[in-house]
């Protein structure tokens, strides 16, 4: 039995210290890196991986690895505001495209093919192999680190409240990116040990364990400074929010129509929010834009007045534009052609609507209605009397009750609260609690970036509660949840509806025992590996020493014991000769 173990250890050991090339497997990870199809360099057993110039071009495709993620991340998380930008793109452009995702489709090409080098690289340098870059992919890693860079600048210039989203979705992310990182570092021990154990410069073995180790410690207490509304203790989850159907539900109907505020009702919208402009002859309408050209046809029916305020037509100039058919043809959140055939045609037949029908509609259904009220341009009729004319409509030409109005507008507020008392008066700013209170807040409304769960809940001790605008992702419904928000206004009523509970909570208790567990067996993986690593490169250096000579020693010593086994056994069978032959060869094997 010990005669058996002993075996089994010393054929182990004779297999971990061989040096396994596989021909096939580099030969294609050769082509593919450095297009050496026909010939690769073998396995350097000392030495470093590669060359200053080859050095220096791993070192620009990790900057661009890490560019590429960063850039593909950030704009990921920013589907929430790809109808904004593509909007914006529009006002400037003067046509529709949809650029968002255009942008998206380069950040995952891009990222994409840099991964895949990286991937090779490492799977070379596994294999003990040298790095020599084709020319051909240096300059496509220039181009995605060049396009990248330049994107994300002009993003940030542009679009710069995109960064508080990233920072937001941390929150969520966080922990899995973590677990992620950990286990990336973990496999990067091996390639890592391997070179670092085989170099012979002191500085160059040195340099490669302070990076890889600072990066891998950072990994590893990242957590102690992450803060997340969604690690909490069991039982203080609070309800979802209430949802806005912003501008109805502009997926499913061209925005700020009847169809669309109908189709929130259906989607279980609590509340619907508009924005409200004043026309020439005095009839609040709902309009977003300053002027007609993105939700009319008022190129086919006004050519010559596109560029005219919204707020310089008359209700029956308003009245003869459609403002459905844009919807159909430019489909601005891709869910267009999921309408049924009825829905189409009733889409494609959408007219600007009033006021007073929207506030019908709402009386009706019991649901609450909030609106951003924009002051008439110089020289209109209403000017100055733009806000007593709304508060007409509202008192006077329909049948909602006062206190289904969360009255935003902030301009004559005290006059507002006098006229009306009953009007639930909602602040557009993060003032102090004084002022609130003294201009009888009873509602924030706030851009979702500004999100606090500290700030929430100093508001709700005041009977202050918050809306957040606008939110589409269930990522960021999930953490508005999570930090106590009272409800959200949002684009996708129809799928955030559905939403049962966050995407992602968990206990603290829960939280740091995954991060316990993650960072020990990440640990103790990477001094197995190391170990293992300095047993391998001991042991092979000491055979190395140790080698068989060609003449006059070890050599002929064990050429003449298997001619002698030879000789004495020539009548035997090869069978019967394997057991001398294979204890001889065991013994001058190191």
């Amino acid at each position: 039995m010990a005669s058996t173990l002993s075996q089994w250890f010393r054929s182990l050991r004779v297999k971990l210290l061989q040096r396994y090339e596989h021909q096939p497997f580099v030969s294609c990870l050769a082509g593919l890196y450095g297009c050496q199809w026909k010939h690769y360099k073998r396995s350097q057993p000392e030495g470093c991986c590669c060359n200053k110039l080859e050095g220096a071009s791993f070192a620009v495709l990790v900057a661009a690895f890490c560019l590429t993620l960063l850039f593909l991340y950030f704009w990921g998380q920013a589907k929430n505001d790809y109808n904004d930008f593509d909007w914006f793109n529009f006002g400037n452009l003067g046509f529709w495209f949809p650029w968002s995702v255009v942008l998206l489709a380069v950040a995952v090409v891009f990222f994409t093919y840099v991964t895949v080098l990286v991937l090779l690289a490492v799977c070379l340098l596994s294999e003990g192999q040298k790095l020599y870059l084709h020319w051909s992919h240096k300059i496509g890693i220039l181009v995605s680190l060049t396009v990248s860079v330049i994107a994300m600048a002009v993003l940030s210039n542009l679009w710069s409240k995109e960064w508080r989203t990233l920072l937001l979705s941390f929150q969520v992310t966080a922990p899995f990116l973590h677990v992620g990182g950990v286990l990336l570092m973990t496999s990067l021990a091996w390639p890592v040990a391997l070179h670092f154990f085989r170099m012979k410069s002191t500085v160059r073995r040195g340099l490669i364990m302070a990076v890889y180790l600072t990066v891998l410690l950072s990994l590893y207490l990242i957590p102690l400074g992450l803060y997340s509304p969604c690690i909490k203790e069991k039982g203080t989850l609070g309800p979802a929010p209430a949802l806005i159907g912003h501008r109805g539900a502009p997926m499913l109907a061209p925005e700020n129509t009847l169809m669309s505020f109908e189709k929130a009702v259906e989607a279980g919208c609590d509340s619907l929010e508009t924005d409200v402009t004043i026309s020439f002859d005095g009839v609040p309408f709902l309009m977003h834009d300053y002027t007609l050209q993105r939700t009319t046809n008022i190129h086919e029916v006004f050519p010559n007045r596109t560029n005219t305020p919204a707020a310089r037509f008359t209700w029956n100039e308003l009245e003869s534009l459609n403002a459905g058919d844009w919807f159909l043809s430019h489909n601005p959140f891709g869910t267009a052609g999921s309408l049924n055939a009825d829905d189409r045609q009733r889409a494609g037949n959408q007219s600007v609507c009033s006021l007073q029908a929207f506030l019908q509609l709402a009386a009706q259904t019991g649901k609450l209605v909030i609106f951003d009220l924009y002051r008439p341009p110089r020289d209109h009729p209403f000017r100055d009397t733009w806000i007593q004319r709304t508060l007409e409509v509202i008192q006077n030409e329909s049948s909602i009750h006062s206190s289904q109005v969360l009255w935003l507008p902030s301009n004559l507020r005290a006059l507002v609260q006098e006229l009306d008392p009953e009007l639930q008066q909602t602040s557009g700013s993060r003032l102090p609690l004084e002022e609130l209170q003294r201009n009888h807040i009873v509602k924030l409304n706030l851009d979702y970036t500004s999100m606090s769960a500290e700030l929430i809940r100093e508001y709700t001790a005041v009977n202050i509660t918050t809306n957040l605008y606008v939110i589409s992702q269930p990522w960021l419904y999930s953490l508005a949840w999570c930090a106590g928000v009272h409800s959200v206004t949002t684009n996708a009523p129809q799928l955030l509806s559905t939403i049962s509970s966050p995407l992602f909570i968990m206990s603290p208790d829960e939280y740091k025992l995954m991060w316990i567990l993650t960072d020990l067996m990440s640990f103790v993986l990477i001094l197995l590996i190391f170990f293992f690593h300095r047993w391998r490169e001991r042991e092979l250096a000491f055979c190395t020493g140790s080698r068989i000579k060609l003449e006059g020693g070890t050599y002929s010593k064990f050429k003449k014991e298997l001619s002698d086994i030879w000789s004495v056994s020539s009548g035997n069978s090869a069978a019967e000769r394997m057991p001398s032959l294979a204890a001889v060869t065991e013994h001058y094997v190191c």
